[in-house]
């Protein structure tokens, strides 16, 4: 659509409408010394001028990188019909669907991402409609929060240290408590988490894999937390979810992911997709909106909003969330992305990365000084002690066209010498070999 710009004659028209003479009437309200005292814009620039600006910062980066980092956001191989079907106009332009009688199409779209998500989670019900893996931890929070009026939140630390603070920074300005329980050398503390749950508990929080690949069966904690009528809140790893016993198996009764991993590429950390799913008992809980089929007068299948209980169609004050938006473009990617995999090409995904990362490290531990963090089962990202900082080691292979994967000591103080190292089937063997032959020079 060409922009037209408004005559002086139409901009003075509108003004007075609303009441002011000129437009720096508009902001008569703010005090002169908050207003910004100048705008640092650059001179106007021709097309090719601007093009080429943007085409040389895009020459700066580096995609044939071999790369081995995962920490919660993975380099995955994407169909290209993934984005030949996605990028279809009726898709790609599409926005909300209020009018359910022109909107079928995203409707069906979006109701079978929730089918396909709660089968892969085993939970009944889930939405689309969550920013990402970080704010999908915040909502489920507030979700308990709201449903037991409690104000506790047990975190253990081996949840992703990115979403813990995004999940501390939404939280500090609500009367809430955050006790983070401590993780043992990678290892998520089953017991230690039982033991802090209490009546004052709204949830206990946890990750399968954790932020160190670690994987382990939660059942007893979330029954811990059933019998203090706590929320057992979970995120996982989408793609792991199809060799791993499920949320739903375990008893979570709220299930969350990051869905980066189904069919959206990188991207500089964006648009992700924020995954939730839930026991059917707290579905008045849910943020976003909730698609349901149905039957119209005529007896044909239909497609509609069943629940939308976002600030846009009830009272502020009685929302469920003031913060998720309409992801169904990137819910649309994953579920095309799952459809053209379907469930036993998920488990082979999932089964060859965990193949390549035992074979990682097989090579890697046989370097002196390399070993294992703990003995904890893992899935496709495992966490390793190196005999010199994590970070040094990334710096120095940077220059060799390799990330080796994540310095854990940014985030956890006392594991500075510990790399998290991922597989995914971007990562041949002969990366692995490359990788391990460079590590072992250097050291």
């Amino acid at each position: 659509m060409p922009y037209i710009p408004h005559t002086p004659e139409e901009l003075q028209e509108m003004l007075s409408v609303v009441g002011v003479r000129d437009l720096d009437g508009l902001f008569a309200d703010i005090p002169p010394e908050m207003r910004p005292k100048q705008f640092n814009l650059p001179k106007g620039q021709s097309e090719a001028a601007v093009c080429a600006y943007f085409e040389g910062l895009a020459a700066k980066n580096c995609p044939d990188i071999m790369s081995f980092l995962g920490a919660g956001y993975y380099a995955h191989d994407i169909p290209k019909a993934v984005d030949a079907l996605s990028g279809r106009s009726e898709f790609y332009t599409s926005y909300t669907p209020y009018q359910p009688e022109c909107s079928q199409g995203t409707l069906q779209a979006i109701f079978e991402f929730q089918t396909a998500i709660s089968r892969l989670m085993g939970m009944d019900c889930a939405n689309a409609s969550v920013y990402d893996g970080g704010s999908a931890i915040f909502e489920a929070a507030m979700m308990a929060v709201r449903a037991t009026r409690r104000r506790v939140l047990v975190v253990d630390e081996a949840v992703n240290p990115i979403w813990r603070v995004m999940l501390a920074s939404y939280i500090s300005s609500l009367d809430l408590e955050l006790k983070t329980v401590k993780q043992e050398k990678g290892v998520s503390r089953l017991d230690a988490l039982m033991a802090a749950i209490d009546d004052t508990t709204a949830a206990v929080i946890v990750q399968n894999p954790n932020f160190f690949g670690a994987v382990a069966d939660y059942t007893q904690v979330f029954a811990k937390a059933r019998e203090h009528k706590a929320f057992g809140v979970i995120s996982v790893y989408p793609v792991m979810q199809s060799v791993l016993k499920t949320p739903g198996e375990m008893g979570a009764d709220v299930a969350v992911a990051e869905g980066q991993s189904l069919g959206m590429p990188l991207s500089f950390g964006g648009p992700y997709l924020g995954i939730m799913t839930c026991r059917k008992e707290h579905i008045r809980q849910f943020p976003g909106r909730i698609v349901g089929r149905t039957n119209d007068l005529d007896g044909k299948t239909g497609y509609v909003l069943t629940l939308q209980a976002r600030e846009q169609h009830i009272r502020r004050a009685k929302a469920t969330s003031n913060i998720c938006s309409n992801q169904a473009l990137c819910a649309l990617r994953s579920l095309i992305y799952m459809s053209l995999l379907g469930p036993c090409g998920l488990t082979r995904l999932a089964e060859n990365n965990m193949a390549l990362t035992r074979y990682a490290v097989e090579r890697l531990t046989a370097i002196k000084g390399i070993e294992l963090l703990n003995d904890a089962p893992y899935g496709n990202e495992v966490a390793l002690r190196l005999p010199i900082p994590a970070q040094s080691l990334v710096d120095a292979l940077a220059g060799h066209g390799c990330v080796p994967g994540y310095p854990l000591g940014r985030y956890y103080p006392g594991m500075e010498n510990v790399l998290l190292l991922a597989c995914t089937e971007r990562n041949s063997r002969q990366q692995i070999g490359m990788l391990a032959e460079t590590v072992g020079g250097l050291l």
